[in-house]
């Protein structure tokens, strides 16, 4: 059975597919700017005027001059630690401080939930928490930047929640065959879980990834800074003239336009391959962790 469709549905439509398909050239754009203009010479960049769509004398000499920078692989080496390390650590203790809150035979439940409710809204500030990292003797350290971030409250209530929609049979089952705490955490409610920890792993590797004010605070070693804090050197400060020893000042700032973008592609492409991988379990994670059954 076909359904009818007035002119007012069909007029929608058109205009819909119009308006997504600018919206998609405006956020494509940008993109495709800064990868076209990674491939060109850095003069042309300088002259050109507006969006590249196309790469002016194509050539590699910005990514052979990023790449050959050594300060970028310690960069890269440093960021992949920060990741690894603090998204273990941010999903232990994300996940058990959420099983902690979805559990109804603690004692003092609800003003241990409302400090930890307290703090996304209200901070000691800045000063105290540099004297804090300072006073712990980790100021310097790369385990500043990790600990400075260990547990997220908003992601905490977003795994909380995912919790609460696990039926709770499930968990007075086990534990009436003898399942521990632990157990039940890691044999029931995480499995179960999983699509909510698929979002959760993202949101902290993403933060990990594009860190770099608490590293500019904590860290005053070159050589521990992070990826994304030797990108705005380069990009800000305009650092690129390590990378172009021997050229004249107008040949330094004509390569140092192609070493920013290539810098960029850089940094986001590994985000860019693994984000499709986990896309599938980011709608199903969200939805879990914000609707309640």
């Amino acid at each position: 059975m076909k359904i009818k469709v007035s002119w007012q549905q069909r007029l929608f439509n058109c205009f819909n597919v119009i308006f997504m398909f600018l919206l998609m050239i405006v956020m494509l754009a940008p993109m495709i700017h800064v990868v076209m203009a990674s491939f060109s010479e850095g003069q042309e960049i300088l002259n050109s005027k507006g969006i590249i769509f196309w790469p002016k004398n194509f050539t590699f000499e910005a990514y052979k001059r990023a790449f050959g920078n050594s300060q970028i692989f310690t960069g890269y080496r440093t960021t992949m630690f920060i990741l690894i390390v603090g998204c273990s650590i941010n999903i232990v203790l994300t996940t058990i401080g959420a099983y902690f809150m979805t559990r109804k035979d603690v004692m003092f439940k609800k003003p241990i939930s409302m400090l930890m409710i307290f703090t996304m809204f209200f901070s000691g500030g800045l000063i105290p928490l540099y004297l804090t990292i300072k006073g712990i003797g980790l100021n310097g350290s790369v385990w500043a930047v990790i600990l400075v971030g260990a547990i997220s409250t908003y992601n905490m209530i977003i795994m909380r929640t995912g919790f609460d929609s696990i039926p709770g049979s499930l968990v007075e089952s086990a534990a009436i065959d003898g399942a521990g705490h632990l157990k039940i955490l890691f044999s029931i409610l995480i499995p179960l879980a999983m699509p909510t920890l698929a979002v959760i792993t993202l949101y902290y590797a993403v933060g990990h990834w594009n860190s770099w004010f608490y590293a500019s605070i904590f860290i005053d070693d070159p050589k521990k800074y992070p990826l994304q804090l030797v990108l705005r050197g380069i990009l800000l400060i305009n650092e690129s003239s390590y990378m172009t020893e021997g050229a004249s000042d107008s040949e330094v700032w004509a390569a140092g336009e192609g070493i920013k973008y290539a810098v960029i592609v850089i940094a986001t492409l590994p985000v860019l391959c693994i984000y499709p991988f986990l896309q599938k379990y980011f709608v199903k994670g969200v939805m879990i962790g914000a609707v309640k059954e």
